[in-house]
């Protein structure tokens, strides 16, 4: 049967819309064909034959293991000491907890914030950077006083390599020319360095494992000022377990373990984008922001 033209770009359209714009693999997949191999009847209570258990064994064996995915995140002897032994089940999904301690790690031994983009360019312990289509480390002055930290990228990011980049980006611009900031005296990062398929929210799993890597790129900016965009964000950078709402607009305490930086939440560009009558808010938190630089 063919289909219409008009429908297939409406469903194309549909899936756009709702975010569905990058797919996993290089060939389509034809889901219902099942497997092309022939399959061996046995008969009850028999064994399979030698040659048969010897090709499921190296099947298993070929399939990655925990060990496997991360060992190339370090080179040296790092990986080798920090991986996991290969576990029973061949197909088992690489460990979280193994992925954090391993990032924790690496993200001490980066003595620059070019050594730490480097170490994520290499890094293996989070399965985003597989559907990402690269890695959106950071804008702006390093040197600045004032770090401003999202949650993660979005399409947009995703495509050019830069955080706040669409139109979250845009209006982000825009509040800090009113208070005399731009990307040349302000430093901007997202606690994920790769986009979520589909725009979708961060594991709990995965803010965990790139967190040890956002706590070491503040520390090596060493802003005066840290502002976390949204409650994700600062949640996960300043501890606030209540919401963003009740959090923004007052300040904290983040301690990079060498000194202690004044942060401050405010809501998220996108988030303004959906409801432009919180903007009095956040003009509240930057001017609050704007007094502090001059102090």
């Amino acid at each position: 049967m063919n289909a219409d033209p008009a429908d297939l770009r409406a469903i194309l359209a549909f899936y756009v819309e709702a975010g569905v714009d990058a797919v996993l693999q290089e060939e389509p997949v034809d889901r219902f064909a099942g497997d092309a191999r022939p399959a061996v009847a046995l008969e009850p209570g028999a064994s399979p034959a030698p040659d048969q258990a010897l090709r499921s064994a190296s099947d298993a064996a070929a399939k990655p293991t925990p060990a496997s995915l991360l060992a190339g995140v370090g080179g040296g002897n790092l990986s080798r000491t920090m991986a996991a032994p290969p576990q029973p089940v061949a197909d088992a999904p690489p460990s979280a907890d193994a992925a954090i301690m391993v990032a924790r790690e690496l993200a001490k031994t980066a003595a620059s914030l070019d050594d730490l983009r480097a170490l994520l360019d290499r890094f293996e312990g989070c399965g985003l950077r597989r559907t990402a289509k690269q890695l959106v480390f950071a804008a702006g002055n390093p040197q600045a006083r004032v770090m401003f930290v999202g949650e993660a990228p979005g399409r947009e990011e995703d495509l050019e390599g830069l955080p706040f980049v669409g139109r979250s980006g845009q209006l982000l611009d825009r509040v800090m020319a009113a208070i005399g900031l731009d990307r040349s005296n302000a430093y901007i990062a997202n606690v994920i360095p790769w986009r979520p398929p589909g725009n979708r929210t961060p594991t709990p799993q995965e803010t965990q494992i790139c967190l040890p890597f956002t706590q070491r790129q503040i520390e090596l900016a060493d802003p005066d000022i840290l502002v976390c965009l949204g409650g994700p964000s600062a949640q996960t950078l300043l501890g606030i377990k209540e919401g963003i709402r009740r959090a923004r607009g007052r300040w904290h305490a983040y301690h990079t373990g060498t000194r202690e930086i004044r942060a401050i939440a405010t809501f998220h560009p996108a988030y303004l984008l959906r409801n432009p009558i919180e903007k009095r808010f956040v003009w509240r938190d930057f001017l609050a922001i704007r007094k502090a630089l001059a102090g």
